[in-house]
């Protein structure tokens, strides 16, 4: 698997996909809504990326960019393999990924300073603490991480934060993350309960992280969001990542799709079944009225992006 997350046109997001994966989505682009890929690195880093734009018919417009404005690079190129090869050594960090291409600088105009962001202190406190849970949540992207830093503090007309002000301070406190998980060793609980996930997935049984903002969203989202013969469901919402990130444990809600208790508690058994193959703890009752909660948790996960 490549340590990076492909993003279409369509808004579809690939992470970590392989070269052939990779290969695959560079030589289907060209047709309408199709036209372009968008390559960050895993974790995501600001100005940090590799795109292709690509019309049927039409030469391949291959660009990276290393971090500033006047690091912008750009080259046309006929057919797909090239594009593959330059993509795909820029992914694994290759050694002279961009020898042998034609490579143009291009002329960009230098962004804009941003005006400082003038909070009180109460307020900025407040703005910090809510970016941070989102951002030690970990689910969040870097655009998605700036739209709650610009719209927290937002009542009625009042903005106080702007959109440029509010994407700079989720870069600062993103970069910030990024350099305290650097000195993370080993696997983590946060992908101990993915491979636990991966693992009830294979077996039949729908499994989300993150899965929509509340237990009544993701009630009713849940049947949908996996193929129609799962034998049922676990997943956790937004609000339980939050409580996982505060260091209060992490509560599964689970189910069977057929309305039977007895399918409930028979999926809630292979839950706590495959947390404990993974090496998560859990406290659950028996009962398949209540949630099963992974207790004790060390919540450090590891930002894509």
């Amino acid at each position: 698997m490549l340590p990076i997350t492909v993003h279409q046109e369509s808004g579809r997001r690939h992470v970590r996909p392989s070269a052939h994966e990779l290969a695959e989505l560079v030589e289907a682009i060209g047709g309408p809504g199709d036209l372009f890929l968008i390559v960050q690195r895993i974790p995501d880093l600001p100005d940090v990326y590799i795109q292709v734009w690509h019309r049927a018919g039409e030469e391949y417009q291959l660009e990276h960019r290393d971090g500033a404005h006047d690091r912008h690079f750009q080259v046309f190129l006929d057919s797909p393999e090239p594009v593959v090869a330059a993509m795909t050594g820029w992914a694994g960090r290759e050694k002279g990924w961009d020898d042998g291409l034609a490579w143009a600088r291009l002329k960009l105009k230098a962004p804009k300073r941003v005006r400082p962001l003038k909070l009180d202190d109460s307020d900025r406190a407040l703005l910090e603490a809510r970016v941070r849970e989102v951002l030690v949540g970990g689910y969040a992207t870097r655009a998605e991480l700036a739209k709650v830093a610009e719209e927290y503090l937002v009542s009625g007309k009042r903005r106080p934060v702007s959109p440029e002000q509010a994407g700079e301070l989720a870069d600062r406190m993103w970069l910030e993350r990024v350099a305290e998980q650097t000195r993370w060793e080993g696997e983590t609980d946060p992908e101990r309960l993915t491979r636990a996930f991966a693992a009830l997935e294979a077996a039949g049984i729908t499994a989300r992280e993150n899965f929509s903002c509340c237990r009544s969203c993701g009630e009713s989202e849940i049947g949908p969001a996996g193929p129609p013969d799962a034998r049922g469901f676990v997943y956790f919402h937004a609000q339980c990542t939050d409580s996982a990130a505060a260091g209060r444990g992490l509560m599964l809600l689970f189910g069977g799709f057929d309305g039977s208790s007895d399918t409930t508690a028979a999926i809630g058994r292979e839950v706590v079944a495959a947390l404990e193959a993974a090496g998560l703890p859990t406290e659950w009752d028996g009962d398949p009225g209540n949630a099963v909660t992974v207790t004790p948790l060390d919540w450090r996960k590891r930002l894509v992006g």
